[in-house]
């Protein structure tokens, strides 16, 4: 019998594209591992990627699967389009067509209300989500025909701006020139479904209405905005909210995840790249380090004795450095995560490297 590679540790980071669930993809990851000859090995991701959208998906293997809890934890930024006019039962292209509006918003006026939506702020999320309500999934209550009541959340949004459609060789993150659309003729009002939505703009004070027929201003269709957020932040939600916030409505036709903690897209490779490594490519090319994970937590460097020590669990004590989580490392080989305290190291996560012991 033909002796398997070792299992590798570290980070692939997968540029999911639309159609692919994040669950299949971890098991394309084991799959292809298998096909290339390798041992059995724990494979995981770090933040679900809905099957409708795209982009950056960090797949963790071996070792690199005990921080898959952390990125979970992580900020992520997306760039996503919202389509004026229509909102959908679930938020996005998926579902049926749930209220309609004629109206639709100036640039100026986006521009301006996405400060409404900066900061700490309060969401609930879409009834098509996979949150548990009693132990079951939302979803599956949504999709069975019951009323689904979401409780409000809240989370922060750290930055949120217009930009451009992704596209290769850009950075969507660092903001480019916005696609206006199509631009339509200025609406002197409307049906009757608009009745009941009414502009952030008409009740701020200071602020003009952007509706008001005085104002010739051009409207646009759609908008592509670039969105950085903490964890369990809805972007279906935070377009439904920014489009009714604007007197109309809305649902998200395009969604594409640039950057999931210290993940960004320029790193993350295709399937085809993937498949490689089936057909015997080394995985080394493509394979991101554990620690890659961890670019924002200080280096605590063990000596052989120290190593032993955290390895087996023991503290380490008359440390001289500050407070807070450390990643302890022999010969730049990660041997834990710690937590120093007063000086004093306990053992959070230990790491089985192969080579640690050397």
């Amino acid at each position: 019998m033909t002796d398997r590679k070792a299992p590798p540790h570290g980070w692939l980071i997968l540029d999911k594209p639309r159609g692919l669930g994040s669950t299949q993809a971890v098991g394309m990851v084991k799959r292809v591992l298998r096909q290339g000859g390798y041992a059995k090995t724990k494979v995981g991701h770090g933040g679900t990627l809905d099957p409708l959208a795209e982009g950056v998906l960090p797949i963790a293997l071996g070792e690199a699967t005990k921080l898959a809890g952390r990125m979970l934890d992580a900020d992520k930024i997306y760039a996503f389009t919202i389509q004026f006019g229509e909102e959908t039962a679930t938020l996005d292209t998926e579902g049926e067509v749930t209220e309609r509006s004629d109206r639709r918003p100036p640039m100026a006026a986006i521009a301006g209300v996405l400060d409404h939506f900066t900061g700490p702020i309060e969401q609930v999320p879409p009834a098509y989500s996979a949150l548990k309500i009693d132990g079951k999934r939302a979803y599956d209550r949504a999709r069975a025909g019951e009323t689904v009541e979401m409780k409000t959340r809240a989370v922060t949004v750290h930055d949120l701006y217009l930009a451009g459609h992704p596209r290769e060789g850009g950075d969507p993150d660092k903001g480019s020139s916005l696609p206006r659309g199509r631009l339509v003729p200025r609406l002197r009002g409307g049906d009757d479904s608009d009745a009941g939505l009414v502009s952030t703009f008409q009740t701020t004070a200071g602020r003009p209405d952007p509706y008001d027929p005085q104002a010739p201003l051009e409207l646009a269709d759609s908008v592509t905005l670039v969105a950085h957020v903490s964890k369990g932040t809805y972007i279906r939600s935070l377009a439904r909210d920014i489009a009714r916030a604007l007197g109309t409505l809305g649902h998200v036709t395009y969604l594409r995840r640039i950057k999931a903690g210290p993940f960004r897209e320029e790193q993350a490779i295709s399937l085809d790249k993937l498949e490689e490594i089936a057909k015997g490519a080394a995985i080394e090319n493509l394979l991101l380090p554990l620690e890659a994970g961890l670019d924002d937590i200080p280096v605590l460097t063990l000596d052989p004795d120290s190593a032993q020590a955290v390895r087996q669990g023991r503290v380490l004590s008359e440390l001289p450095h500050t407070d807070g989580l450390h990643l302890a490392s022999l010969h730049d080989v990660p041997v834990a995560l710690v937590e120093v305290d007063g000086g004093t190291a306990k053992v959070v996560r230990g790491f089985n490297l192969p080579d640690v012991a050397e």
